[in-house]
């Protein structure tokens, strides 16, 4: 996922909320999907659930990131050594937040994360420290989510603070934050997106967005503005919108 978009390339990922077991990561292969996106802000996974997805996720080619509940600093190292390849931090709001997520995870010289030993990044085998966390910084995926009228007017000074690889708009706070629950055509919402675009391409980070997987027309406009990550929808969607299509369509047979 990061070298696609390392490269150009639109990145598109499943948020899984719903389902608890490994095949979830087969789905995602086989529907085409570039990444699992395991959001632990909006469920009750465990982290034992989320390390076997994840480890299933990376062997099967599909990269495994996941969305922590908050900034506590013990659980993103947690996350990251269950064997997630990104985190996507909510509700990043200013550059200190955003300075204290990359410590955490981030390796030194960039950070201060705690080398594990054996993990499920390097299948368990131990090298050299130093090549290590080299190499484990040059793949990890720190993201901050853009969801408040206060990030957006902080987005050039959070895109700034290095380490950090990406801000995600999550739009439907961000409507909510702007006093325009849903609206998503709304000039604001627009004005968001082109400042957060603006501050990532000033500062060579990646633009993602979630919250379009019912409107691809605003998604094209994004990715027209450098979007590189795109949520395209989640299991619990994919799911109610399948089964609901399914179940209209035999009712009306004759």
């Amino acid at each position: 996922m990061k070298s696609k978009m390392e490269s150009g390339g639109l990145a598109v990922g499943m948020i899984v909320r719903l389902m608890r077991n490994v095949e979830v990561a087969a789905i995602a292969k086989s529907a085409g999907f570039d990444c699992l996106y395991i959001d632990l802000e909006h469920c009750s996974f465990s982290l034992e659930t989320v390390s076997q997805i994840c480890m299933t996720a990376t062997a099967l080619g599909v990269t495994p990131i996941v969305r922590v509940p908050g900034h506590d600093t013990a659980m993103i190292s947690r996350t990251l050594e269950a064997g997630a390849q990104g985190v996507i931090i909510p509700h990043l709001d200013t550059a200190d937040q955003a300075r204290l997520v990359v410590d955490a995870a981030r390796f030194p010289p960039t950070g201060s994360r705690s080398l594990l030993g054996p993990n499920p990044h390097t299948l368990f085998r131990v090298g050299p420290a130093a090549e290590t966390m080299q190499a484990m910084n040059d793949a990890v995926l720190v993201t901050g989510m853009i969801e408040s009228v206060t990030a957006v007017e902080n987005a050039d000074e959070i895109a700034a603070v290095p380490g950090l690889d990406m801000l995600l708009v999550g739009t439907n706070d961000l409507c909510n934050s702007l006093g325009i629950p849903g609206q998503l055509d709304h000039p604001a919402v627009r004005d968001a997106y082109a400042t957060v675009a603006a501050a990532c391409k000033r500062h060579g980070k990646h633009l993602g967005v979630g919250g379009l997987n019912s409107r691809p027309d605003v998604a094209r406009d994004m990715i027209a503005m450098g979007g590189r990550y795109m949520s395209a929808g989640s299991d619990t969607g994919f799911l109610m919108s399948a089964a609901t299509t399914t179940a209209a369509l035999y009712r009306s047979l004759p």
